[in-house]
């Protein structure tokens, strides 16, 4: 297989494989296996982007009725803590359909919002079809008229998930078998969008009316300090303040606190919604019009007090910090727009 690589910022950065397609690619050859009575040591396996997974099979077992097998992740060159983690499968003949479950090492879903329900193991709906295709397409391919039985399983998973967003957005125990397009792209500004507007749908799932940003560890590192009942309710959008604002208006957020060094808000308060790499800026009534009934509150991390953002005038009220948080004085209406901050807290 012939490596696929993407241009991130001028360099050349090797692709990897998802937790999804290693789960599919070790369920595919499980079942191969299971049906054949034979060791399968490399298995191949087409992902939903339309690239060739092949991996080497390792931790082979097979008798009558099941089989299991390990694939190792690969995440490429994105700094992903899974990487070199073995994935496991089992496949078990079963009536029935094809049934998908978590066994150990795999998160168990805790709260909404996600993309399973609660109680449900952290294998997400685009893994699960792969699954089952690949268990199913060898079952067919081999005359076998039989549902099965194919349980997910991580050794590791426990360990390394407490490195990941996991423990924050409410999966416990282990990592999540995810991806839709079965290739992790390094350094992927669409992942780390996508975890930021995941985690604003299980704030909003958990019935909060306003959202907490923070922009990063300094940010973070302030919360804990000045309020730390508040620091496992925030989100943590780094430079795409713009696609979280987006985010939370079409989950229905009425009210947003934004933290963050004043250097960042800065940028901010001239209209730049994307802090890092290309600008993204509010320009004129048609870019601001989507916040009209959203109230937006900056707040500085830093020693140094924040003039009001002027493109974002009549929405956004910005604070000031030294030790405490104060409302700037010079924003108009700004002790009716402080409730805001008190029903964050509250």
């Amino acid at each position: 297989m012939a490596d696929h690589y993407i241009n991130r910022d001028g360099k050349m950065l090797r692709c990897g494989f998802t937790t999804g397609s290693c789960a599919a690619a070790a369920a595919k050859a499980a079942a191969q296996m299971l049906v054949t009575q034979r060791e399968v040591r490399r298995v191949e396996l087409l992902t939903p982007a339309g690239i060739l997974f092949q991996a080497d099979v390792g931790e082979r077992f097979f008798d009558s009725q099941s089989a299991s097998c390990a694939v190792r992740k690969d995440g490429g060159d994105d700094p992903d803590v899974t990487d070199g983690m073995l994935i496991y499968a089992r496949v078990e003949y079963a009536p029935g359909e094809i049934a998908i479950q978590g066994g150990e090492g795999i998160g168990r879903v805790t709260k909404a919002g996600l993309d399973q329900p609660v109680g449900e193991a952290a294998i997400n709906s685009t893994p699960r079809q792969m699954i089952a295709q690949a268990v199913r397409d060898v079952f067919t391919g081999n005359g076998v008229d039989s549902g099965a039985k194919v349980t997910v399983y991580a050794p590791e998973g426990k360990a390394l998930a407490a490195k990941t967003y996991n423990p924050r957005m409410g999966i416990e125990g282990g990592i999540s078998v995810i991806g839709t397009t079965g290739i992790v792209e390094p350094m992927s500004h669409t992942a780390l969008i996508e975890t930021i507007r995941l985690e604003e749908r299980v704030r909003r799932a958990e019935g909060k009316q306003s959202l907490l940003l923070t922009l990063g560890n300094y940010s973070r590192s302030f919360l804990a300090e000045q309020m730390p009942f508040l620091l496992d309710q925030s989100v943590t959008c780094s430079n795409y303040i713009g696609e979280a604002i987006d985010a939370a208006l079409a989950y229905g957020f009425e009210n947003i606190l934004l933290i963050g060094h004043v250097g960042k808000l800065v940028k901010l308060g001239a209209g730049r919604l994307v802090l890092g790499g290309p600008a993204r800026f509010i320009d004129g009534a048609e870019d601001t019009a989507p916040l009209a009934g959203t109230n937006v509150l900056t707040v500085s991390a830093g020693t140094v007090g924040v003039a009001a953002t002027n493109a974002l005038d009549g929405v956004a009220v910005s604070f000031a910090s030294g030790t405490a948080l104060s409302v700037d004085p010079g924003v108009a209406d700004a002790d009716a727009k402080f409730s805001i901050f008190n029903k964050v807290t509250a």
